[in-house]
């Protein structure tokens, strides 16, 4: 049992470095950071490989530490509201992959619905925070930064995170 734990801290901790190098690769360019979303991968994974603590934490926590660490995103509006849609991606993974069969289909399953309410979430935050600073947040703003914009996100996220899933699951 302790061997697991200290495992899931691993992969937990190597899930937010990624969270911190992986924007570098976008080079700094805000727009195909925004399509590729290099963040949303290593916290979808962190909840599928670790469980939803892990999951939940790492996504709570990595915008806000790069916010911190390299100023970007963001910390207003920006971080904040990712912190949220990246702990629920870690939250929904985590806990649907631990209730549901370990097969392709239902990796599927817990990845769309994470993601879904994930950007849910990414738009109630920026939603109140809008409301809160002043500003607006209209539909097609949600639209455009929860889904047309991140379409190129959505197919890697989609394309690899099964596969990575999988590949663990075979070797445990």
């Amino acid at each position: 049992m302790q061997k697991k734990s200290v495992a899931r801290l691993v992969v937990a901790a190597m899930c937010l470095a990624l969270c911190l190098v992986l924007p570098f690769l976008t080079g700094q360019i805000r727009e195909i950071g925004s399509m590729l979303c290099p963040m949303h991968l290593p916290v979808l994974l962190c909840g599928f490989l670790c469980g939803w603590p892990w999951g939940l934490a790492v996504g709570a926590v990595a915008p806000l530490l790069r916010s911190a660490l390299f100023v970007m995103p963001p910390l207003f509006p920006i971080a904040v509201s990712m912190a949220a849609e990246l702990a629920v991606y870690g939250l929904v993974t985590g806990l649907l992959s631990a209730r549901l069969p370990k097969k392709l289909g239902w990796t599927y399953v817990s990845l769309i619905a994470a993601m879904l309410l994930g950007r849910v979430a990414w738009g109630l935050v920026r939603l109140l925070l809008a409301g809160l600073s002043g500003g607006a947040f209209t539909w097609a703003m949600f639209l455009s930064g929860a889904l047309t914009t991140a379409i190129p996100g959505i197919i890697v996220q989609l394309i690899l995170v099964p596969v990575i899933v999988t590949a663990v699951q075979k070797r445990v």
